[in-house]
């Protein structure tokens, strides 16, 4: 059954077009993904599809009695109770509690947090009777329990589905098919998120061949334009129109000319001492512990993630490392070399009112040559220097917000939910940094894919006061769910495991944010013996470059012989060139076979 046939749509910026001569079907069974940078109008497409706003062109026929239900990035609520505002009855109570809202059903939803007033509204789209379900970013603040029960619950839905998530397990695990929107057209995939980069990077290199033949067959054809004038008075009208055409015919420029450049500049050297929590605990006025007891050290290389079920002090916990927040037990100290930069989940800080660029500028009157050149690194072209911050889409607003923290030159990162809106090209490029970055790391996250990318360690609060270092990052973290799911040990009111809280063991060892340390001896200076899987996944990958960059010099100097085949001087010193670049291939060949046979 066709629940909804859009034919020709458009929808456009008053500086742009976001979108033209758009078609899309979507019938009952679909499972379909919308992917595209930040600004390319994917959440105007869903509004379109859910019919909650008309296209500025185009068609959009709807199945005969088809009901839709809709989840928009930034939803409003009805209802004075959270109870009432997702429906009601005990099945939204169910919902509400898989969600993490169920000790909230009779708050007000005046006194919501906007990422509760998401789960909230994902709940009321969740129970409506509906064979369209459209979601815009359903992912955003759920813990990672509750995305893996919406995966299933997806999954069983018998209706249509039409998705914008950032969160790529969930595009692979869920969708059949993806819509890409780029440079205002769509393109259609068969297929998850693998699919999607598969036919992405299949295309790229059709369009870089196609350019290829114009400008080979532009050369030719410029060559008989001009051949003299008396031929030329002789050429076909026709032939010329066509030559001149291939001459000044050019593929379409790509959306964003360069990847995103987040290497502002190195992390300033870090002393001994990062952040340490002694005896730390948080709760607000007499409710129940967040945490406590909570003794953590942070490494100056280390890379930590925090997890668990929301409203168990993740955030909170953020607050205190970045001295905003004082605890209400225990004491923070603060290494005298730490720059920290904090990238929280609102952004709430940036003026709707101001343009882009008077942002970026702060107290000066307009940005330097420098701000302007960070601007471009950060694909605010032109157009969007001179946007108002209002205007800008959720995922350009978010950008905006890294781009100033980065600017700070941080050494100590603490990020808070920074997938949330953020399109899938910037959280490449925020892991691609992230894995070389010099400084300390603490990320509050529910994105699988960043998790096991970035972190080494994860700290896990179970909502219940307790709290547990886990080796091994979010690999770690899920063996420890496995665990507590196989034993007989009582688990959180929230369903998570309740591990133990971190702090000082019988031996007086301390835990920190890469493990724990042992008196006397430092990890980092040659304990090569229960390095974490992330650890060594990370250290493979900087193997594996050092080995493509000492394969590619190997090659450069092979050639480089035959040109200085008589020139004795310079065929000695390239000699020695390549036997070096042979010494470093195969030191870095045996360092990478040792990581692999550690990693087991």
């Amino acid at each position: 059954m066709i629940l909804v046939d859009a034919e020709w749509l458009a929808a456009r910026r008053p500086d742009r077009a976001l979108f033209e001569d758009l078609s899309v079907t979507v019938r009952s069974g679909d499972r379909l993904g919308v992917v595209g940078r930040n600004g390319t109008g994917k959440s105007t497409l869903l509004r379109v599809l859910a019919g909650d706003v008309e296209p500025d062109s185009g068609a959009v026929r709807r199945g005969r009695g088809a009901r839709t239900s809709f989840l928009p990035q930034r939803p409003s609520l009805v209802g004075a109770s959270v109870r009432e505002a997702a429906g009601g009855g005990w099945e939204a109570e169910a919902i509400l509690d898989r969600l993490g809202m169920g000790s909230l059903l009779d708050a007000s939803t005046s006194t919501l947090s906007g990422g509760q007033a998401k789960r909230v509204a994902l709940a009321r789209a969740l129970l409506a009777e509906c064979d369209l379900l459209v979601l815009d970013e359903p992912t955003n603040h759920l813990d990672l329990e509750a995305i893996a029960w919406l995966e299933k619950r997806l999954a069983s839905f018998p209706g249509g589905l039409v998705m914008v998530t950032h969160d790529r397990h969930v595009l692979d695990r869920v969708t059949t098919r993806m819509i890409e929107l780029e440079r205002g057209q769509g393109y259609v995939h068969d297929g998850g998120y693998q699919s999607y980069l598969e036919a992405r990077a299949a295309r790229a290199e059709r369009e870089a061949t196609a350019e290829t033949v114009r400008r080979n067959l532009a050369r030719d054809e410029l060559a008989w334009l001009r051949r003299g004038a008396k031929a030329r008075s002789r050429k076909p009208k026709a032939r010329i129109a066509a030559a001149t055409a291939v001459v000044e015919g050019r593929t379409r420029a790509p959306e964003r000319a360069e990847p995103l450049d987040l290497a502002i500049g190195g992390a300033p050297r870090l002393g001994g001492k990062v952040v340490e929590l002694h005896g730390v605990g948080h709760r607000f006025g007499e409710a129940p512990w967040l945490f406590e007891g909570l003794n953590l050290s942070l490494d100056p290389r280390g890379r930590l993630g925090v997890v668990g079920p929301n409203g168990s002090g993740k955030s909170t916990l953020l607050e205190i490392v970045a001295s905003r927040l004082p605890p209400a037990a225990g004491s923070v100290e603060v290494g005298t070399t730490v720059r920290t930069g904090y990238y929280d989940q609102t952004g709430g800080h940036l003026d709707p009112a101001k343009r882009v660029r008077d942002v970026v500028a702060g107290k000066a009157a307009q940005p330097g040559w420098q701000q302007l050149r960070l601007m471009e690194r950060f694909w605010f072209d032109d157009d969007a220097q001179w946007a108002q911050v209002g205007t800008l889409s959720g995922g350009e607003q978010r950008r905006l917000q890294l781009l100033l923290v980065l600017a700070e030159s941080p050494n100590l990162l603490l990020l808070d939910e920074p997938t949330n809106d953020l399109d899938l090209d910037t959280l490449r490029a925020l892991e691609d940094y992230l894995e070389s970055w010099e400084g300390s790391l603490v990320v509050v996250s529910h994105d699988r894919a960043l998790l096991e990318r970035t972190v080494e360690d994860a700290l896990v609060l179970d909502g219940a006061g307790g709290a547990q270092l886990s080796p091994g990052g979010y690999a770690g973290y899920e063996e420890l769910l496995r665990s507590a799911g196989e034993s007989s040990k009582p688990r959180s009111p929230t369903g998570a495991p309740r591990p133990g809280r971190v702090g000082a063991d019988p031996d007086g060892e301390r835990a920190t944010a890469t493990g724990v340390a042992t008196p006397g001896r430092n990890r980092r200076d040659g304990d090569r013996k229960g390095r974490s899987p992330s650890t060594l996944r990370r250290l493979i990958a900087e193997t594996e470059r050092q080995m493509e960059s000492s394969s590619a010099d190997v090659g450069q100097l092979e050639a480089q012989i035959a040109q200085v085949a008589s020139d004795h001087l310079a065929l000695s010193e390239v000699t020695a060139a390549l036997a070096e670049a042979h010494r470093r291939l195969a030191d870095a060949e045996q360092r990478w076979l040792e990581l692999w046979e550690e990693l087991g």
